[in-house]
């Protein structure tokens, strides 16, 4: 799995990361998750599945101490490459084989954002959260961004294409192979009910929202949606469409949850 995100984090910031798709995405992550870190008190933030860095090097310059940590040695290069802040401390881990002393430390949040977590079959995301609650110290947060099974746009997109199957293919409780850049990974998808009844022994759940309702999936970057007034008017329906029951719909949801 590692190599394949090796070859993935060539152009990831170019596909995603700078991409005005995926730009417009973030600031709807951001939106919901810098309410809690916008505190005077000095966090200690772990982020999973953390890409080419751009959320963990966001979090340290708002002064937090941030380990953030990727199965791809490809991704952390890249991260590594933007580092500017003594704060933060990007590492190469495979997720599946963290355990409650990996890091030999306690944190207030764990976060995972844009469907990193897609990469665990459901076995595997339940014993995650465990872990995760491992993780945390008392009322610390796990905070999740995962692709959802009913997105509109997917499925807009497909009927569009003519493709009835493809514009149904997240509906399903089996893995997919789906492309990232040119590279096949092994996704499953999830809805937030699903995600909740496997944390719940565990976790409290404080809220969920959409990612993405109105806002399209990154592969649409080279098309008219991208751009502007289209991109802002869609931005602006996802700015008033953020009540939970839309998660589910939306093309990611963010999930928060307090360790109980």
């Amino acid at each position: 799995m590692s190599n394949d995100f090796d070859i993935a984090a060539v152009k990831y910031d170019e596909t995603f990361t700078f991409s005005n798709i995926g730009k417009a995405q973030r600031l709807r992550v951001f939106k919901y998750v810098n309410p809690i870190i916008n505190t005077k008190k000095k966090l200690n933030i772990l982020e999973l599945n953390c890409g080419t860095g751009e959320d963990a090097i966001h979090f340290s310059k708002l002064g937090h101490n941030v380990i953030a940590t990727d199965i791809s040695e490809g991704m952390i290069a890249v991260a590594n490459s933007k580092k500017q802040s003594s704060h933060l401390l990007f590492k190469v881990q495979d997720i599946t084989t963290i355990n409650a002393t990996t890091f030999n430390q306690k944190f207030d949040i764990v976060f995972s954002n844009f469907g990193g977590l897609n990469c665990l079959s459901k076995i595997q995301l339940e014993a995650f959260c465990k872990v995760a609650k491992s993780l945390l110290n008392t009322n610390g947060k796990l905070v999740m961004v995962i692709m959802s099974k009913k997105s509109i746009w997917e499925r807009f997109y497909f009927l569009i294409k003519g493709d009835l199957k493809k514009s149904k293919r997240r509906n399903t409780n089996e893995s997919l192979d789906v492309n990232v850049d040119g590279v096949n990974v092994k996704t499953w998808y999830y809805n937030p009910k699903e995600v909740i009844s496997l944390s719940t022994n565990d976790f409290t759940m404080n809220r969920v929202k959409p990612i993405g309702l109105a806002i399209p999936p990154s592969y649409l970057e080279n098309s008219f949606l991208s751009k502007r007034p289209f991109l802002s008017v869609l931005k602006g329906i996802d700015a008033i469409l953020t009540a939970s029951l839309f998660a589910k719909y939306a093309d990611h949801f963010l999930i928060e949850l307090t360790k109980k």
